[in-house]
């Protein structure tokens, strides 16, 4: 996935034309891989937008979901039936 933007929402003009559903639909179904690059994309949509304004207030609020969803949510496994080790969980910055 990379940054780049969706050329419609981009078309619309001034900032002040972002509503909550452009924050919504790239909040999407977003999961621990693309967390990061999602809060990129709507972190730049909502930039030049008023603190009240209620795009930005929903954006704020999905950025730190993601933040959060990008390290909570990734879980590694245990170890399997064979000999290998079980890969440290990024929660836990001592496990190696």
């Amino acid at each position: 996935m990379s940054n780049a933007e969706d050329p419609g929402r981009q078309q619309r003009g001034e900032a002040q034309n972002v509503t909550v559903e452009d924050v919504r639909a790239l909040m999407g179904a977003s999961t621990p891989h693309f967390a990061l690059q999602l809060r990129e994309r709507i972190q730049s949509l909502i930039a030049p937008l008023p603190a009240d304004h209620p795009a930005r207030v929903e954006g704020e609020r999905e950025i730190a979901r993601l933040d959060q969803l990008a390290v909570v949510g990734e879980i590694r496994g245990e170890a399997g039936d064979t000999e290998e080790r079980p890969l440290p969980s990024l929660l836990d910055p001592m496990a190696s």
